[in-house]
């Protein structure tokens, strides 16, 4: 199998209102009404990040696209050699995300992974409130960071069945006595990662989310807009070790981080060694200003 990129996720929201606002006020999207939800764009589809109303906040899946009907079929037949029990969409599930067709199915650590083919739009030109370029294209979306309690099985699965690689390892300590485990998984095109997974339980389903821009400007905008905003910063900004990243994070209604960056490096995947890293961040990136001394106590004490 070979998945092209991350073409858009899914998260369940209490309030739309609230990721409307999120969206467009800080982030720089424009926010779009779309059967059976909301529909937030960042270039020319008719939207990266759909939020669907229900009972909880939360991230609910991760859509990944394969470029033509043959591919999709072909998906779906490695599914089932593999013994993955998959599901069809509805047609309400089509028509939120703007697709021809989709199956969804979990990973071991119960994540919902939705396969999906051909989109929809008007290809009306994306305008930003702020006027921010985001960087995706053949690169999808961005990425993000999923709970992996069952991490070796997970990151198995995602080799094995879907063909993602492994781009590196991380070896996370947030607090002296806490460590923890990140994989970095890549797809079919050149970002450094479209998926991560921490080895562990994150009650909103997602660690953090993230969305490239064009350059450090638009970062530093945002970073403005947000403290303006009030809402709570996650980790001061830094740039990373592994991708080359410049962000910082902030909370969103969701109940996860959004990482909002600039620079990422793409890869020559034929030319990659797989390393391990002992450090986050090559400067910057305080993760201890997102939480409390409770917070922080609490993770401690689950280590």
């Amino acid at each position: 199998m070979e998945v092209a990129s991350l073409s858009y996720v899914v998260v369940s929201a209490t309030s739309t209102a609230a990721w409307r606002a999120f969206a467009q006020d800080i982030l720089g999207m424009s926010a779009h009404d779309a059967p059976g939800g909301l529909a937030l764009r960042m270039d020319e589809r008719a939207g990266r990040v759909f939020v669907m109303p229900g009972a909880t906040d939360g991230y609910f899946a991760s859509g990944w696209e394969l470029r033509s009907a043959a591919e999709f079929e072909a998906a779906k037949a490695d599914l089932t050699r593999n013994g993955v029990t998959f599901h069809p969409a509805t047609p309400a599930e089509r028509a939120l995300r703007h697709v021809f067709d989709m199956v969804w199915f979990t990973d071991p650590s119960g994540n919902r992974h939705e396969l999906a083919y051909g989109y929809v739009t008007d290809f009306a030109r994306f305008v930003s409130p702020h006027g921010v370029d985001f960087v995706t294209g053949d690169l999808g979306l961005g990425h993000m960071v999923l709970p992996a309690p069952q991490i070796d099985a997970t990151r198995d699965f995602l080799m094995d069945v879907l063909g993602f690689g492994l781009s590196d390892i991380l070896v996370h300590r947030p607090l002296p006595d806490l460590a923890q485990r990140i994989d970095f998984m890549h797809c079919a095109n050149g970002r450094h990662h479209s998926l991560a997974l921490f080895e562990g339980e994150v009650p909103s389903g997602c660690v953090h989310l993230m969305f490239e821009v064009a350059n450090l400007d638009e970062v530093g905008r945002a970073y403005d807009r947000m403290q303006r905003s009030g809402a709570r910063l996650m980790a001061t900004l830094g740039k990373h070790t592994n991708d080359h990243m410049t962000s910082f994070y902030l909370m969103s209604p969701g109940g996860f981080a959004i990482e909002y960056g600039c620079g990422g490096r793409t890869i020559d995947w034929d030319h990659h060694t797989v390393f391990e890293s002992t450090s986050v961040s090559l400067w910057g990136h305080d993760f201890s200003v997102g939480f409390g001394a409770d917070e922080q106590a609490q993770l401690a004490n689950a280590a």
